[in-house]
């Protein structure tokens, strides 16, 4: 689910959260995955690094280190519930607006502004629950990039903010250690595996199909964060 999500089937990587979850808890889980997702960022920058808007990367990258430092300090302290609350109702307006501009055949204005709520938004989201996907799905799809640009300007987002949070699960939260290190190196292979099949399939599908799998898929992200909120 982690290597077809960076390979650019997006949401996929929303369904692997639960159930990591399940099995080691919100905190521990996240510690978990962080290796997963860098390994397959790393193999997803690989085939997609020529296609990345670094225009929008660098507007996109001082504020999400900013709410990856928040995520940091607040993260002990939020309740998962409420917080996944707050992210569905964000996901589910964000995909409204998507779809109003759309319809209007426009795009949210290029601005400083709307880049820096999201990037805050996404390190936060990324640093607290692995959620920050749907976050830049809304950002990137504003922005009418075309798919294999919108795959590589995410590939590269995730493998930058990714390795910037590996110290503060080391150090701070101490969730990374050599025994999740070692269930790591267990799912690489399949990693591995998602990415190629992930980029496989991506060439099957046309820009205009591919705008709207990822619409689709961000409603499907949000609609499995409800039962978690419960």
């Amino acid at each position: 689910m982690v290597g077809l999500a960076k390979a650019g089937i997006h949401g996929t990587t929303l369904l692997s959260v639960p159930l990591l979850a399940l099995l080691f808890g919100g905190k521990g889980s996240s510690g978990i995955m962080l290796p997963m997702l860098i390994a397959a960022d790393i193999f997803a920058v690989y085939h997609y690094h020529r296609h990345a808007n670094w225009r929008f990367l660098m507007k996109l990258f001082p504020p999400a280190i900013v709410g990856v430092i928040l995520g940091t300090w607040l993260g002990e302290s939020i309740d998962d519930a409420l917080f996944v609350q707050i992210m569905a109702v964000i996901i589910f307006l964000s995909v409204g607006l998507m779809l109003w501009l759309e319809k209007r055949k426009s795009a949210v204005p290029d601005n400083h502004a709307f880049a820096i709520v999201t990037g805050v938004m996404g390190g936060f989201t990324t640093m607290v629950g692995n959620l920050a996907g749907s976050v830049m799905a809304v950002y990137l799809l504003s922005m009418r990039l075309p798919k294999n640009v919108f795959i590589g300007t995410a590939a590269w987002f995730f493998l930058v903010i990714n390795l910037f949070k590996v110290p503060f699960h080391v150090f701070v939260w101490e969730t990374i250690n050599w025994e999740t290190l070692q269930l790591d190196l267990i799912a690489l292979p399949l990693i591995i595996a998602g990415v190629y099949t992930g980029i496989w399939l991506v060439k099957k599908i046309s820009e205009a199909h591919y705008r709207w799998l990822v619409i689709v898929m961000t409603l499907v992200a949000a609609a499995a964060l409800i039962p978690r909120s419960l």
